[in-house]
């Protein structure tokens, strides 16, 4: 028997409704896109998601000029359809009810309470379709006393404890708290949401039980800081920052080459002895103080300085290549134009070309996620605003072209 390519994929037979805009919510999506299921992604009639505008950069059509497809909106959205519907009016809440009543998962990112005023809640979509799987993101999660209060990455960071852990120590120049370069606590809580929702349709195939699903990012945030928290929690004293260096491991920071710098992840005694012998300075291993990592750790202050002068007289690539041979973990730090360049990178396709209504093509990325029986899709171009809501409301919902030529006269789609 023949399987067909929806078959193939991980999620084929899933159908996602997606009310989110932004990041966090879309970023799941997206996920769930690459796997194979079918995401219908609603915006407002007019504007769309806020990210559509949020260039420069916007993505050029065949002819150089600017469209309306600002890069971060690229970003999370590809592999998806796309429908406009005023959710404010009945006749998009009635659309709304339709479509969850198709779906298997619902994404919304609205504020706490929001959607229960247009019967477009859990509670209400539930009585619709009992299995329902519906996940709630927000910037604080649906109760304790900030519920209510608007979610950004940025502050998240900075409330859950991110920013105290990154950035420069205090007693060095430049030192004090730092974001992230990307809206790490928006893009985790889209990978944990993406996780929370494919173990609550597992659940729902082996029991046929829907589920409602509070992913918040400050929840995320606190949670992502790993060996932080438990070194708080274990001793409790709240870590600080170290910049470009590490709390617990000495050396595994940043070094200035001759031309450039490098990263050196000593993880063992065993690595920083070929590490000192290949910068010509065996006696650093033998030196009681830095014989063992706790004794670096002690006497970073003594040790980091004298590493410092050592890899400045040798090129970065000329360390690279001779602490690679010796298995001493070090790489260098590239621009964007150099990690869609490295041979390793290339390998893994992990820049793709795909077709695009307006561009002719668009550059994407592919998804990270290599599976070897149900791959994931070779994604289509992030949609257009309401490029698909002819098609979902005429083949999914099966409404006429006199109803949907009503519904746009009225601003509802």
């Amino acid at each position: 028997m023949s399987i067909s390519p929806q078959q193939k994929t991980s999620l084929g037979h899933i159908r996602v409704l997606d009310l989110t805009r932004v990041l966090a919510g879309p970023w799941c999506a997206q996920n769930l896109a690459d796997l194979g299921a079918n995401v219908i992604k609603v915006e407002r009639p007019g504007s769309g998601d806020d990210t559509r505008s949020w260039g420069p950069p916007y993505l050029r059509d065949q002819d150089g000029n600017n469209t309306s497809e600002a890069a971060y909106y690229l970003a999370a959205n590809r592999g998806k359809q796309a429908i406009t519907v005023d959710i404010a009016t009945p006749e998009g809440q009635q659309i709304i009810r339709e479509l969850a009543a198709k779906s298997d998962v619902v994404l919304e990112n609205y504020k706490v309470g929001q959607l229960k005023k247009y019967g477009l809640d859990y509670a209400s979509l539930k009585l619709l379709k009992p299995d329902l799987v519906y996940c709630s993101i927000t910037g604080f999660g649906q109760d304790g006393p900030y519920a209510h209060r608007a979610g950004y990455d940025f502050i998240v960071q900075g409330m859950g404890g991110f920013m105290s852990l990154t950035g420069e120590r205090d007693d060095l120049p430049g030192g004090g708290p730092q974001k992230a370069g990307v809206a790490i606590a928006d893009l985790m809580t889209g990978m944990y949401s993406t996780i929370a929702v494919m173990a609550a349709l597992t659940h729902r195939d082996r029991t046929g039980e829907g589920q409602y699903i509070d992913m918040a990012l400050l929840d995320v945030q606190v949670a992502m800081l790993a060996n932080m928290n438990m070194n708080y929690l274990t001793s409790g004293n709240a870590p600080k920052r170290w910049g470009n260096a590490h709390p617990n491991i000495v050396p595994y920071q940043t070094f200035a080459t001759s031309d450039g710098h490098i990263i050196v992840a000593a993880g063992n005694d065993g690595q920083y002895r070929k590490f000192v012998q290949i910068g010509g300075q065996p006696e650093l291993a033998d030196d009681v103080r830095f014989a063992t990592n706790p004794a670096r750790v002690e006497h970073r202050d003594i040790l980091v300085p004298v590493l410092a002068d050592m890899v400045r007289r040798k090129s970065k690539q000329d360390w690279i290549s001779l602490l690679e041979e010796a298995g001493v973990p070090c790489g260098p730090i590239n621009r964007l134009d150099e990690v869609f360049a490295d041979p390793q990178v290339v390998a893994r396709n992990m820049k793709i070309s795909v077709p695009h209504p307006a561009a002719g093509q668009v550059d994407l990325l592919a998804s990270p996620m290599k599976l070897s029986v149900t791959p994931t899709t070779t994604p289509g171009a992030p949609p257009l605003l309401g490029q698909h809501t002819q098609t979902v409301l005429n083949e999914l919902l099966g409404y006429g072209q006199e109803q949907i030529n009503s519904l746009k006269s009225k601003g509802v789609i």
